[in-house]
């Protein structure tokens, strides 16, 4: 039995999964046997939970399921940082008061920031690791950040965004949109890769970044952390891609033999002396003058 929880993947309306948010609005639920299993019916659908009733379920719509074994509540957790002062605590909407998610604006000097602290429709690991770039550069001194009137009006900014981009709940509040969060980092670190340069410079390297993942190597091709493999590394990464489905061995096709190639030669010259005689015999048929022909025909 699965409770009518926004997964964020639009259903169609024979699984009975209609969606309450717009598309992308929420973390999207990817998996491959969910459909099946609701087509099948060993997963039934529901809406959301009323009450308990001894081992009974009442639901929101009145229905009840009797003699339920188990009860799995999948609603998610708090964040919470009991560990922290009070006063870095503070939340602007269903988020915790951070520049960027990562700082907190009251500090006088920032030593303390949060990576990994996150969503997106997208993976974690790319996120976590532009954040931690731009983190050691912060903390070296080597970026500034803004004052605190500003950090807090960006934070405001951000959130008045989210809040109009993605369902945002207490269970879902820390949304961004993947690309444009990643690139305003690199822009502040330096390593954004420019896009038209690119193309003036190395046209494939450039359409690859352009049309291509957006995968962290393009983030190494110049500035701070620059790598000398990053380039042929995201000019080969399809081909990485691929190397998983390619591990199946087949057996050996035998090569055809002597005897075998001159039959198919003699075949295929066959068949040319063939269609060479009917062009030929067409041609002269052509050529016959239209008395004779009319005599034929008598």
């Amino acid at each position: 039995m699965a409770s009518s929880l926004n997964t964020g993947n639009q259903c169609t309306e024979e699984l009975d999964a209609k969606s309450f948010h717009r598309f992308f609005a929420q973390i999207p639920l990817v998996n491959d046997e969910l459909p099946g299993r609701i087509i099948s019916g060993r997963v039934q659908m529901r809406p959301n939970v009323k009450e308990f009733c001894d081992s009974s379920v009442v639901f929101v719509d009145g229905s009840i399921i009797d003699k339920v074994d188990v009860v799995v509540f999948a609603t998610g957790y708090h964040y919470s940082f009991p560990f922290l002062p009070r006063d870095l605590q503070a939340n602007s909407g269903h988020r915790l008061r951070l520049y960027r998610h990562v700082f907190p604006p009251g500090m006088s000097r920032p030593t303390l920031a949060v990576v990994g602290f996150i969503h997106a429709l997208g993976a974690i690991n790319p996120l976590a690791e532009m954040q931690a770039r731009w983190v050691t550069r912060v903390f070296k001194d080597l970026i500034a950040l803004p004052t605190q009137d500003t950090m807090l009006q960006s934070i405001e900014k951000e959130t008045a965004t989210m809040h109009q981009s993605f369902a945002v709940s207490e269970r879902n509040p820390l949304q961004v949109a993947y690309l444009p969060y990643m690139d305003s980092l690199a822009e502040q670190i330096g390593i954004r890769p420019n896009i038209l340069w690119l193309l003036l410079k190395d046209v494939r390297l450039g359409l690859q970044v352009l049309l291509g993942p957006c995968t962290p190597y393009q983030f190494r091709l110049s500035g701070p952390g620059q790598w000398v493999g990053a380039r042929e590394t995201i000019l080969t990464q399809w081909e990485r891609v691929a190397q998983p489905f390619k591990t199946r061995v087949s057996p050996p096709v035998p090569e055809p033999s002597p005897d075998h190639k001159m039959r198919l030669m003699m075949a295929l010259s066959g068949v040319a002396a063939l269609f060479c005689f009917c062009l030929h015999a067409k041609s002269s048929f052509c050529s016959v003058p239209l008395p004779l022909l009319a005599w034929r025909a008598l």
